[in-house]
């Protein structure tokens, strides 16, 4: 005999847990329970009693107020917690009426967004792999968080785990969408709240997906602001309807999926002789923030910062440092505009400052390193002059790499 209605709304709203001994904690590893056999069976019962519970829900019409668990890291994730806190009230007719947060394990005070925002608003916070009681949260939301979650963990929320991904899935799956979006030259970048999968990063069903232009000169970090709003506002769309826009997701297309694997210090060297000036522009804008662009100075690795486009300079007469001769990396000083204009693969790129020992205007650069070549003649190019790439081997000895995690970064 079917469990009457008011027993199947119960049971979306509190799901049974998982039945295994010692299970305590939401994706904590737990001893099997008896055989082999009987725990497979258990479990495909216990998940065909989970899909009964969602199907329930959705029949009986639930609505919010919705008890939330959030799981994220960095400050895309941020903005879709704070918004989620702006419509938390648990005594009052409102979108969220519990909020506790998952965040990954800290290295150092402060280097994780998420958790320093969730102590601030003073939430309930549970460090990975540990993601709070069983059977209290109605759906899961994530927003860079850079983990697989488990099927069994997955199932555990009546109405799944949204994930607000920044990007027009299927393209740029993976860790660091916006990165990619801004160093391929996007016009467009989009924003996706799709349903999360176990077991492959981006891959669920799309329930919400908005596009947006992406402004001329666009760095990553700007990006992320524009789209971490975005996303946000997705976000709460789609919980206030929660049963409706789930009954009416879709699949993502097979064609056009690409991949945004993450991002680390070596892609900052700068390959003179491979990389046009608008492929250096981009890359800058795109990791500058993170990882400023690095090369050789007289065998001493330096950072580079503020990148200017020579039409962009004042004066700047590229015709005929076309004609002087030049190698990749060479260096010229144009004293109108006070930057140094270095060659490139195609073109010549501005830069306005050096880091060396210190930072360094291109002023004092010039005068403290350059300025004997060019006494004569500062349009003729000198051979010794010149910028060269940082192989991989030299990058390899520089400081210890960092990587941006999946918001990403998805930053």
């Amino acid at each position: 005999m079917a469990p009457p209605p008011s027993a199947r709304r119960a049971a979306a709203r509190h799901p049974s847990p998982r039945p295994e001994a010692g299970s305590a904690r939401l994706g904590a590893s737990s001893p099997a329970a008896g055989s082999a056999g009987m725990r497979g069976r258990l479990l495909r019962a216990w998940r065909e009693g989970v899909k009964a519970a969602r199907g329930a829900a959705g029949r009986a019409g639930a609505s919010p107020p919705w008890r939330v668990l959030f799981f994220g890291t960095d400050r895309f994730a941020v903005t879709a917690l704070r918004a989620l806190e702006a419509v938390r009230d648990p005594n009052k007719d409102s979108l969220v009426s519990r909020l506790e947060v998952v965040t990954l394990p800290s290295r150092q005070p402060g280097d994780l967004p998420v958790r320093s925002c969730a102590q601030e608003l003073q939430l309930p916070v549970h460090e990975w792999p540990h993601t709070g009681p069983v059977g209290q949260f109605d759906v899961g939301v994530v927003a860079s968080f850079g983990r697989l979650l488990s099927e069994d963990l997955i199932l555990q929320f009546p109405y799944g785990v949204l994930n607000v991904h920044p990007s027009r899935l299927p393209r740029w799956r993976g860790p660091a969408p916006i990165f990619h979006t801004v160093l391929h030259g996007d016009k467009v970048a989009g924003v996706t709240v799709m349903e999360i999968r176990p077991k492959r990063f981006d891959v669920g069903p799309i329930i919400m997906q908005e596009e947006f232009p992406v402004p001329p000169h666009c760095t990553a970090k700007e990006l992320e602001v524009m789209l971490s709003k975005k996303g946000a506002n997705m976000l709460i769309s789609v919980l206030k309807n929660l049963p409706e826009s789930l009954k009416n997701k879709r699949e993502q297309p097979k064609e056009g999926v690409t991949f945004a694997p993450k991002i680390t210090i070596a892609k900052s060297c700068i390959i003179w002789e491979e990389q046009t000036a608008a492929q250096i522009i981009q890359l800058h804008r795109a990791i500058g923030s993170v990882f400023p662009l690095q090369t050789l100075w007289k065998g001493t690795t330096v950072k580079l910062r503020d990148f200017v486009e020579v039409d962009n300079i004042p004066g700047f007469a590229d015709r005929i440092l076309d004609d002087s001769g030049a190698v990749p990396g060479s260096l010229l000083y144009h004293k109108v505009s006070q930057t140094l204009i270095a060659r490139c693969k195609e073109g010549w790129v501005g830069i306005k400052t050096v880091v060396l020992k210190k930072k360094l205007t291109a002023v004092d650069f010039y005068n403290g390193y350059m300025h004997s070549w060019f006494q004569q003649n500062s349009r003729t190019v000198h051979q010794e002059c010149r910028f060269q790439t940082l192989k991989l081997s030299t990058a390899k000895k520089t400081p210890k790499k960092k990587e941006i995690l999946a918001q990403d970064i998805k930053q």
